[in-house]
């Protein structure tokens, strides 16, 4: 007998019983939902036999790794349809993402968005069918075998032959696929399914590899579920900011620069404000500002450990016979202004913020407006400290975070990310940071979730996962603790004790790229900016010419208080005007006509609340004024 710790509570099982059969003796529901076990902190199969004393949770739906799990399952079905509706097709990957699936697939002739109804009606019927998953292994050269005539399969096999363990399989009825799992226990475990688009990707993103042809899907355990996120996926098309971007007049993408995006004047508008908010915010909070070269010679990267982790990712060139990198962080040139003078104790923590503009070479194939770009303004800050003042610079840094977000009404979740595989410094170095970490966010009440191994190359961190008004997540601000790039700089403080010491430093940035953030808080607010933030604040439109002189006296008024105000002197009709700067998203529209001109009052219409009524200029300040100035949300 074993004894297994379920949520705390201990339970008596034969040696062998596997996660799905203690998930049974719970209970049926239980059972019925369980996607995947977590083992003693390891995600397992629920085929895998419990054969010692263990701690176990049974993962369902609502948990990451049980949604991932169900996913992975939907991409196989998917990669079981598509073989049926189209024979001789190669298989290559079909991972769960972060919302769905999708299957990439080499098939014999090209399908179109009228095959997605086809593939989706056969994934039903497979999932109808109700068939077993069942694991099995072979040896790489019986894999081989398996896998011959695919491709895909066999180089993915001889990749993984060098390592001498046996090769994953899953099979359910006709179709059986290279994988490691885990996976639901049939088929007709899936209860909703939809795809979503059809796309090309090239084989493991490499242009110069062959162009496949890419599904996505989705998946739900009730139909209610899909049905809500495809309503979400619709009103997500209506706040696309790449739309929004163009019809607001905010930014551009051209053939000529593709990832590199041209800012428009009302776009430079809302960019220039978001940095004077961020530079009022920082100069609160201690901050100094400082500015760092574009292009570092290959000495500076390497001795950042750049140019051995992050080169393929970074362009370079070469000056007088020298190899330089255009940067893609602003981190080793903040070393450098560090390391410039002499420094003391008193001086810390000093707190260094830069809008660097930053380059990383990017696939061509993920590139997606503004959130995923080659060249950004990235609002990196580092703050350079002693042992004993980590802890309250990350809580300060914290606050700094919820007053930001909160200013745009954006709610966030934390997520540790631990020790990459691919890092330096020592393991003690990297567990006593993790747990600084930790113990930060948790003595402020805070709670996390962990990462493994998804840290920076030079440390952990803390990445802060914003939610949009839709309930989507986008990672914008994060904290990393190091204690490498201060010993590969040799950086240094004069101690109370007149010794040398080695000071620690975190980086961190609130927007992350500042043009990703354009992004976000554009879908967020669906172009209807608060009215701080807005390119155009109120737009003044008279109902005939006469009355434009009136308005011109208000505009004069309006932008000695500082707003940004245009005047629609066009010769439209009204209501034409009106649509129009409701249709660009107009915070306010001032109307004048005979009467306001004789009353001395103005028309206030607003893009939430439609029409406000008359008021005096007076009145209609002493409203907007304390909105734009106390950064009010809209209503």
């Amino acid at each position: 007998m074993i004894q297994v710790n379920l949520k705390g509570t201990l339970r008596e099982f034969e040696s062998g019983v596997t996660v799905a059969e203690v998930a049974k003796s719970v209970g049926m529901g239980l059972y019925k939902a369980a996607c995947a076990g977590k083992l003693d902190g390891e995600v397992v199969d629920l085929r895998t036999p419990l054969t010692a004393d263990c701690t176990l949770e049974i993962l369902t739906f609502d948990d990451p790794e049980g949604k991932r799990a169900y996913w992975h399952t939907t991409s196989h079905i998917m990669a079981q349809a598509v073989g049926r509706l189209f024979p001789g097709t190669k298989f290559a990957i079909g991972p769960a993402i972060e919302n769905g699936f999708y299957y990439d697939f080499d098939l014999p002739a090209p399908i179109t968005q009228d095959d997605a109804a086809r593939i989706e009606a056969e994934m039903k019927k497979i999932i109808k069918e109700d068939t077993p998953l069942t694991r099995f292994l072979l040896p790489p050269d019986e894999a081989k075998r398996k896998m011959e005539d695919q491709p895909y399969k066999q180089e993915l096999i001889d990749e993984h032959a060098g390592e001498g363990e046996d090769i994953s399989f899953y099979e359910q009825g006709d179709f059986t696929d290279l994988c490691a799992g885990p996976h639901l226990l049939t088929t007709g475990c899936v209860k909703a399914v939809k795809v979503t688009s059809l796309t090309g990707a090239y084989w493991r993103g490499d242009a110069k590899n062959k162009m496949l042809q890419r599904v996505y899907g989705i998946s739900f355990p009730k139909q209610s579920q899909l049905d809500e996120y495809l309503a979400m996926l619709e009103e997500a098309k209506k706040r696309d900011h790449r739309r929004l971007g163009k019809e607001l007049g905010l930014f551009m993408l051209a053939d000529e620069g593709p990832g590199f995006p041209f800012f428009l004047p009302k776009g430079m508008v809302l960019k220039n404000t978001l940095l004077d908010y961020w530079r009022e915010v920082h100069k609160r909070y201690g901050y100094m500002e400082i500015s760092t070269p574009i292009l570092l010679n290959r000495e500076l990267w390497e001795r950042s450990g750049h140019w051995e982790h992050y080169k393929q990712n970074m362009y370079t060139t070469v000056i007088d016979d020298v190899p330089f990198g255009v940067k893609p962080m602003n981190c080793p040139g903040g070393m450098l202004v560090y390391k410039s003078e002499p420094h003391s104790y008193r001086e810390l923590p000093m707190r260094v913020g830069e809008l660097g503009l930053v380059h990383r070479h990017e696939l061509s194939g993920t590139l997606h407006g503004l959130f995923r770009v080659r060249c950004f303004t990235q609002d990196d800050a580092h703050v350079f400290m002693t042992k004993d003042q980590m802890e309250d610079v990350i809580h300060e840094t914290v606050r700094l975070f919820d007053e930001v977000y909160s200013t745009f009404g954006l709610s966030y979740e934390i997520e540790l990310s631990t020790m990459p595989e691919d890092h330096i410094g020592t393991l003690e170095e990297w567990e006593y940071n993790q747990k600084v970490l930790s113990d930060a966010i948790t003595a402020m009440g805070k709670t996390f979730t962990v990462n493994e191994g998804d840290g920076a190359f030079y440390g952990p961190k803390l990445d802060f996962h914003i939610s949009d008004c839709l309930g989507r997540t986008w990672q914008c601000g994060t904290i990393q603790l190091d204690s490498q790039l201060p010993e590969r700089f040799e950086l240094e403080y004069t101690g109370q004790d007149n010794q040398k010491h080695r000071p620690v430093m975190i980086h961190r940035v609130v927007f992350g790229s500042i043009e990703r953030f354009i992004g976000v808080i554009t879908e967020h607010f669906a172009g209807a900016f608060p009215l701080w933030l807005a390119p155009v604040q109120i737009r003044l439109l008279p109902i005939a010419d006469r009355h434009i002189a009136r308005l011109e006296e208000i505009k004069a008024v309006l932008e000695e208080k500082g707003f940004r105000v245009e005047l629609d002197d066009r010769g439209e009709k009204i209501g034409y005007k009106i649509r129009e700067a409701q249709m660009m998203k107009t915070p306010y529209m001032v109307v004048v006509g005979d009467r306001d001109v004789e009353n001395g009052t103005v028309a206030i219409r607003s893009y939430k609340g439609g029409d406000l009524g008359t008021m005096t200029l007076d009145a209609f300040l002493e409203k907007i004024v304390p909105e734009r100035d106390e950064r009010r949300l809209p209503e």
